[in-house]
């Protein structure tokens, strides 16, 4: 089983654009909303709040849409 997914973790997902990489901000646990789209995220079934690394955007995925990606070179742990 991989390591479970934290506020501070790079990772990549898929968009209607192709692969995203950014980083998470926030793990969910209650219903929020984010850029006008309800989050029907609960403490049995959180999502994550991620932020892509190229235009700032951000989104909530549940962590099987997430795959972590190695730190870069230079990136604060």
């Amino acid at each position: 089983m991989s390591d479970p997914i934290k506020p501070g973790d790079r990772v990549k997902w898929n968009s209607s654009k192709g692969q995203v990489e950014g980083k998470v901000k926030k793990k969910l646990t209650q219903p929020i909303e984010v850029k006008g789209h309800h989050v029907a995220a609960s403490v049995d079934h959180p999502e994550f709040l991620v932020e892509s690394e190229k235009s700032g955007a951000q989104a909530a995925h549940k962590a099987s849409a997430l795959k972590k990606n190695p730190a870069r070179k230079g990136d604060a742990s």
